[in-house]
């Protein structure tokens, strides 16, 4: 009786131990594929892709940046953020009140936005790897990054572009 009860402990240790490393694999494999992402939305481009004047940024791809405004992320945009130009990351969601709120604000004040600062639009629904790689856990979350799209503050609730402004270090 001894004998079969060791069987079985041995037999379930064998087969927990294959769920148990099945399970690594997998998380392995996600880990790698978000690796990959970040490195896909941490490309830095070069002098000779991007062309710059006073008042917009234009890479080779037409995307441009407007500087004291209010635009859709791109991954390339992050790159021109400088010592003199801020930049920050709107994690939004449509259906989020808070947040379309704020984006009417915004809207109708980009006047006031100062020419060193561009806020970017994240969709937080659809951006897992930027959620991810700036510890966002919900809407209405703002980052600020640098030119390496290194965190510089993360906070949340901001209800008005005033009350954005005066978070930005």
């Amino acid at each position: 009786m001894t004998k079969n009860i060791w069987i079985i402990i041995a037999v379930v240790a064998v087969i927990v131990g294959g769920i148990y490393i099945s399970n690594n694999l997998k998380n392995d494999a996600m880990v790698d594929e978000l690796l990959f992402e970040q490195e896909s939305i941490m490309r830095v481009q070069t002098d000779d892709e991007m062309k710059k004047d006073e008042t917009s940024v234009v890479d080779n791809n037409e995307t441009i940046m407007s500087v004291g405004s209010y635009e859709t992320y791109a991954p390339e945009k992050i790159t021109l953020a400088s010592a003199t130009h801020d930049l920050v990351l709107f994690f939004k969601a449509d259906w989020c009140p808070t947040c379309r709120a704020l984006d009417a604000d915004i809207k109708d004040n980009l006047s006031k936005i100062p020419k060193s600062l561009t806020i970017l639009q994240v969709d937080y629904d659809n951006s897992t790897a930027l959620k991810q790689k700036y510890s966002v856990t919900y809407q209405h979350t703002f980052v600020q990054v640098d030119k390496d799209g290194n965190l510089i503050k993360k906070w949340s609730g901001s209800p008005t572009l005033s009350a954005l402004i005066s978070e930005i270090k």
